[in-house]
């Protein structure tokens, strides 16, 4: 099964974002963006790549949501359209989770992506100390 082109990505993510409420787009002045590449997360070990699926950024000249196409694809490969639109879905609704929290000046799922990006951290260290190194 070959991975949608990033053109059918897209037409998967304007399905899911007509389905959002309007009033959760509120002040997203730069919408959402599906850009080609592969994005790592800055802490990511070869052994056990950490991909980062989508961003929301909030900085002076306004918010948006972007999600990488590359990372889906590298990923998710393989996976039927069906549950690539669920991933998608689940990207999409995580980023506008840190929005609305960021416009309520509240941050818990910052918390939360911290909490997982140290039990990522702990993995490698379980697996490096297993390997004995």
């Amino acid at each position: 099964m070959s991975f949608p082109t990033i053109d059918e990505v897209h037409d998967m993510l304007d399905t899911i974002a007509e389905g959002i409420p309007q009033a959760i787009f509120k002040e997203l002045n730069k919408g959402i963006v599906l850009l080609p590449q592969v994005k790592l997360h800055p802490e990511s070990d070869p052994s056990q790549v950490l991909y980062i699926l989508g961003e929301y950024t909030s900085n002076r000249t306004g918010r948006q949501i972007v999600l990488y196409y590359g990372s889906f694809r590298q990923s998710f490969p393989g996976r039927s359209r069906e549950r690539l639109y669920k991933e998608l879905k689940n990207t999409l609704y995580h980023e506008f989770v840190h929005h609305l929290e960021g416009l309520a000046g509240d941050y818990d799922l910052e918390v939360e992506d911290r909490i997982s990006l140290e039990r990522y951290k702990q993995r490698l260290r379980s697996a490096q100390e297993s390997k004995g190194e």
